[in-house]
């Protein structure tokens, strides 16, 4: 089977729900058009990845400017339960295609953040989320750890999907867990430019003999709002130059990585070449040496099979 996948680096209006969101029905209309049955977006796209920023946090204290700025971060973050979702849904059903979005989350009266990841269908609506279990060091500031019931998988007719988030990449029992689910099209939204992160997605394709959407976004210093110039003055004007990268499940770089630009990679992923990989290595067959290995992960919910 063959799946047209597009891979989007892009920029948000930053700390804008709405335009963003706005933004996202243009990307999706395009692209659709094109034939992408599945369109990737980067890590919290929705309202924007906050970097540079310290929300007026150091160790033992914190500022009023830094509450205020989590405050507008907070109301521009995605609610399940509002007209956000209904929206992205209707968004998915109209165009035919599958979205997984990056977002950053608010539950209703929980005044806690998570660093998100979106599961669409065009005909099932919202598949399920994945929360990042561990942001990385600042991150904690704004955004809370999800447990084992976040590392959701998804059989879909385009294949199974499943991901995760940024460094969580880093965590070898995180990406079992994904293994272990014999993800296909393994998705990795990430606020990560380096050339190191590049070398990550092909490990991740080698080692769990599947394809890797890794998605970021483009963004420069200039494209923040004039009011937050000053909070990220000492960052370098190309702020996060993107490096989104798709990669086969033999480790080869297929598109990308695509730097110093926006743009949206697209190609054609024949999922028949999961199973030739397979051939001489499976992290979740012959060589998962189970007589010797027990993996267990507490809480995660069993693969959502679809019709």
């Amino acid at each position: 089977m063959k799946v047209k996948v597009g891979v989007v680096q892009e920029s948000p209006v930053f700390f804008d729900k709405e335009k963003t969101i706005q933004k996202i029905e243009d990307v999706v209309a395009t692209y659709s058009k094109e034939g992408c049955e599945l369109l990737v977006f980067p890590e919290s796209f929705i309202p924007g990845y906050p970097r540079g920023f310290n929300f007026g946090a150091t160790v033992g204290s914190r500022t009023n400017e830094g509450r205020a700025i989590y405050n507008t971060y907070y109301k521009n973050s995605i609610d399940l339960q509002s007209n956000d979702l209904k929206r992205l849904e209707k968004l998915s059903k109209s165009q035919n295609i599958y979205l997984v979005i990056g977002a950053t989350e608010k539950q209703g009266t929980n005044g806690s953040l998570y660093c998100s990841m979106l599961y669409i269908s065009p005909t099932d609506g919202l598949l399920g989320v994945h929360r990042k279990i561990k942001p990385t060091g600042t991150e904690r500031i704004i955004w809370a750890e999800a447990s084992g019931e976040s590392l959701v998988t998804f059989n879909t007719k385009i294949g199974k999907l499943g991901g995760l988030i940024c460094w969580e990449n880093y965590m070898p029992l995180a990406r079992m867990s994904m293994y272990h689910k014999g993800v296909e099209i393994y998705i990795a939204p990430t606020a990560d430019s380096r050339e190191e992160w590049t070398a990550t997605m092909k490990h991740i394709a080698l080692e769990g003999r599947c394809f890797v959407l890794g998605c970021n976004q483009y963004y420069t210093k200039s494209m923040y709002p004039e009011q937050y110039q000053a909070l990220v003055k000492d960052e370098s004007e190309d702020i996060c130059p993107g490096g989104s990268i798709i990669v086969s499940p033999m480790g080869k770089v297929i598109a990308g990585p695509l730097f110093d630009q926006s743009g949206v990679l697209i190609t054609e992923l024949d999922l028949d070449e999961i199973n030739r990989s397979k051939l001489d290595f499976d992290v979740i067959g012959h060589y998962a040496r189970n007589d010797i290995f027990d993996f267990k992960v507490k809480d995660q919910p069993e693969t959502l099979k679809l019709t």
